[in-house]
Order: C-alpha cells, then structure tokens, then sequence
C-alpha cells in the first residue's frame, strides 16, 4: 500500500502575514505619535481609532485566509474587540482627554486579558503561536495598567534654559506617550516574528515505505 500524504492544500497567507501586517500597523501609530509635537487627546484618540480599526481588518480577515475552520474564534473575537474600540474613537465629539484614557484603558483591559489567556490556553496545546498571544497580551495589560497610573489632570510647567522656552507636560501628554511606546513595541516584536524562519512542517505521512515492505514481509 502506497504512503497517504494529507491533501490539505498550503493557504496563500499565514501566520507570518498576520504578524507583519499587525507590525505594519503599530509602527504606523508608532511613527505618527513619536515624530508629532501635538500629544493633545484629539490627536491621541484619532491615531488610536485609525490604528485600531486597520488591526482589527487584519484580524477579522486573517481569521479566515490564515486560520482553518474550529480556529478562528479568537481572533474573530479579537477583531471585533478592537473594532468597537476604533469605532468609538472615530467620532470627533469623543476625542477628548476623558475618552482617551478611558476607551484605551478599557480596550486593553479587555483585549489583554484575551490574547493573554489564549496565549495561555495555546501553550497548553503546544501552539507555536502561543508566544506571540503572551507577550502581546501582557503588553497591553501593561498599557492598561501605565495608563491607570496617571492622573488625566496632571499639568507641570518647566523651563528648558537651552531652549530658553517654558513647556506644560500634561497627563494627555503622558498618556498619548505611553500609548506611542506601546505601538513601538509591538511592532518591533511582531516584526521580528514575522521575518524569524519558521520551522518546517512535518509532512502528514501515515506509513514509512520501509515500514510497509517490512510489514509486507511479515
């Protein structure tokens, strides 16, 4: 009897695409909160909601270009997760200092405490995904937590002498700061995920040729 080969077909996209695409993302935000000199809410809530909703297409598709069927619901539920946060930043009434901290605070609580317990849940299974659920997950719970521990009213004002200029560092200013750290981040870690060689696939092969003759032969 001739070896059976599993005939599921490879998939045009795969994990590798997902991490690249999220990376992509965040390195946006990244870029978008460090090179701005306007760390206002309006800015914070608008950069956040832009970056939300990209990450959360590139969930909701990846869960069916990258995921098979039975494995998707974690990051369908991710998906929607992030979108209904993007959502609600992207009206400009909302973009105040207020909805800031609270929209991101919740969204990482949330979205933190799922990638972190899939993470979990994947480990035990033996997923090689599973690393990429973990950091992530306590990355944003970390987010959460940073932002919890500043005050929104914070305000101090400091002369630079060099400059010979007076500033005003805020608690909106602070946590537009933390959150481009949080995107920065994630990008580098997805980044470096996305382009380490991946191990290869073990072919599903039922029974070694050797060990059908030897069989035979018995």
């Amino acid at each position: 009897m001739s070896s059976i080969v599993s005939d599921v077909a490879p998939r045009t996209f795969d994990v590798r695409h997902l991490q690249l695409a999220r990376a992509l993302f965040a390195a946006i935000a990244a870029v978008m909160i460090t090179f701005s000199s306007d760390h206002s809410a309006l800015v914070g809530v608008t950069v956040f909601s832009g970056w939300a909703m990209a990450t959360s297409l590139v969930l909701l598709l990846s869960a069916w270009l990258v995921f098979p069927a039975g494995g998707r619901w974690q990051t369908v539920l991710l998906g929607v997760v992030t979108l209904a946060a993007g959502l609600v930043g992207s009206f400009p009434t909302l973009r105040t200092t207020a909805v800031f901290f609270v929209l991101v605070i919740a969204w990482a609580l949330v979205s933190g405490a799922l990638e972190l317990f899939f993470g979990i849940a994947g480990r035990r299974r033996g997923d090689d995904q599973a690393r990429d659920a973990l950091l992530i997950g306590a990355l944003t719970l970390a987010l959460a937590l940073g932002l919890l521990l500043v005050n929104p009213a914070y305000s101090l004002d400091y002369f630079v002498r060099d400059a010979d200029q007076s500033f005003t560092l805020t608690g909106i200013t602070i946590g537009v700061g933390l959150f481009g750290g949080y995107a920065a981040m994630v990008a580098v870690f997805l980044g470096i995920a996305g382009f380490s060689p991946r191990r290869p696939v073990p072919s599903a092969v039922e029974a070694p040729a050797s060990r059908e003759s030897a069989g035979g032969a018995a």
